[in-house]
């Protein structure tokens, strides 16, 4: 008779990991401008972030990236606590302007250096490195010459990704070129709330027309200087409903679809841009030859990154797409104010898998923000994200069942950091981060992940 006590738990805290492959990579994910600090270091240029920073009220208290996390200085601390977690990936990026102070020139040793030592650490450590090029950080030389809304832009985009692929490519072999670049161009370019802060809708349209086409051009490059790259695209993608059966609001619920999903993913897939929304953003691309080409070559995997539903309503008077979501009474919510729904993820999964395609999909972020409290005995109880990290877990694996291509699951994020406008009010950490003295302590969120982790390797 077999000691039932002895076997592995296939479902720990309600999630099928018999469902997950062997080989599935369990991650944490940050991004240079949230924690490296150090902003002017080693050569390092200002990028969009560090301006936009400074520019009155568009920061709560004023905070900015000039310290963050001090991972710039405490990386091996940082890799040690990935390694007791039991990730066995860590999804990190470059800082472009660490690379090209000036956005293009002559590249900066040191800060290719840098990034050296990490993955040489992440190596040592066991762990994975999936590398994305581009979180946002545009060099501020580059943005003083037009930004995204430039051609030119994109091509020293492929230029820099280039550089970065043959120095790291003989260890690095996943590689993103874009985090959402939905936030780059809607949200920076047409609602103002980030970096750059413009509120332009033609200007919008055209960045976002340049952020696929780097991504396109890095992708090339990329597979010039490292052969056997696996690359990739991460889009923030969130499931869309209508909040009445009215016409006005299914009709809203469309465009937001088209907004925030398949502008991003048709184009990539080679499907190009959506006609419905050419139509209602009403702003002609600057496309040229061959530039869809580039924008649709297939990729190696694709990345999702998921945190909340949309409900929608029309909203005529609005900006475009001409549509705006609504809060539920009585739905749980974040500390971010965003609705909780796990089994949008799932959905969302299996429409890359059985609408687009993907070869292979990686939830490159997940997470949730909640107010932290530090016990009297230092440690940080975090049972709200240690629920919605377990739901979201078993959701992963329900779509695996159903046969999706899930190789990975990164969860937002390693540690508390720089959240944007947000500032350090936000924490997302599965690791509490001291801003006052840089101490690291594993949440018990974190503990959460390590015992699924544990139990998946159990299997």
């Amino acid at each position: 008779m077999t000691d039932s006590r002895a076997l592995p738990d296939a479902a720990p805290h309600g999630i099928d990991l018999a469902a997950l492959p062997r080989d599935f990579q369990w991650g944490t994910a940050t991004s240079a401008y949230q924690i490296e600090g150090a902003v002017a270091e080693d050569g390092r240029g200002p990028s969009i972030w560090d301006t936009f920073s400074r520019t009155p009220g568009a920061i709560a208290n004023g905070d900015s990236g000039d310290t963050a996390c001090d991972h710039y200085h405490r990386w091996p601390e940082d890799v040690a606590v990935m390694k007791g977690l039991g990730a066995n990936a860590y999804r990190l990026s470059v800082a472009w302007p660490r690379v090209f102070p000036g956005g293009d020139g002559p590249a900066n040793g040191k800060g290719l250096d840098f990034y050296d030592r990490l993955i040489d650490g992440l190596l040592a450590a066991g762990i994975a490195p999936s590398v994305t090029l581009y979180h946002w950080d545009l060099p501020q030389a580059l943005q003083d010459r037009g930004g995204w809304p430039e051609r030119a832009t994109a091509e020293h985009f492929a230029a820099y990704a280039g550089v970065v692929a043959e120095r790291l490519g003989d260890r690095v072999t996943q590689w993103a070129t874009l985090n959402e670049p939905l936030c780059s161009a809607w949200i920076g370019h047409l609602e103002g709330v980030m970096a750059p802060g413009w509120k332009d809708l033609t200007a919008a349209v055209r960045a976002s027309y340049h952020l696929l086409l780097g991504h396109g051009l890095a992708t090339q490059a990329v597979r010039a200087a490292a052969p056997g790259a696996r690359i990739g695209i991460v889009n923030n993608l969130s499931t869309v409903a209508p909040a009445t059966d009215s016409e006005a609001d299914l009709a809203a619920a469309r465009r937001m679809d088209g907004h925030v999903n398949r502008w991003w993913l048709d184009p990539v897939h080679g499907r190009g841009f959506p006609a419905d929304m050419l139509e209602v953003y009403g702003v002609e691309l600057p496309e040229r030859p061959g530039d869809l080409a580039a924008i649709g070559a297939p990729l190696d995997w694709t990345g999702l990154n998921y945190y909340f539903p949309q409900i929608v309503t029309a909203d005529p008077d609005g900006p475009a797409p001409f549509a705006r979501m609504i809060d539920r009474p009585g739905v749980p919510r974040t500390g971010m104010d965003w609705e909780v729904d796990a089994g949008g993820l799932e959905t969302l999964i299996m429409r890359l898998t059985e609408e687009y395609g993907a070869r292979s999909i990686h939830i490159t972020e997940n997470g949730s923000s909640y107010p932290d409290t530090v016990a009297p005995d230092g440690s940080v109880h975090d049972p709200e994200r240690a629920a919605y990290l377990t739901a979201h877990l078993a959701a992963c694996a329900r779509a695996a069942r159903r046969g999706a291509p899930l190789a990975g699951y990164y969860a937002w994020s390693l540690l508390d950091n720089f959240e944007w406008a947000y500032g350090y009010d936000k924490r997302f950490g599965l690791v509490h981060v001291d801003y006052a003295t840089q101490r690291r302590t594993v949440k018990s969120s974190g503990h959460r992940y390590a015992e699924v982790v544990a139990a998946h390797r159990a299997l």
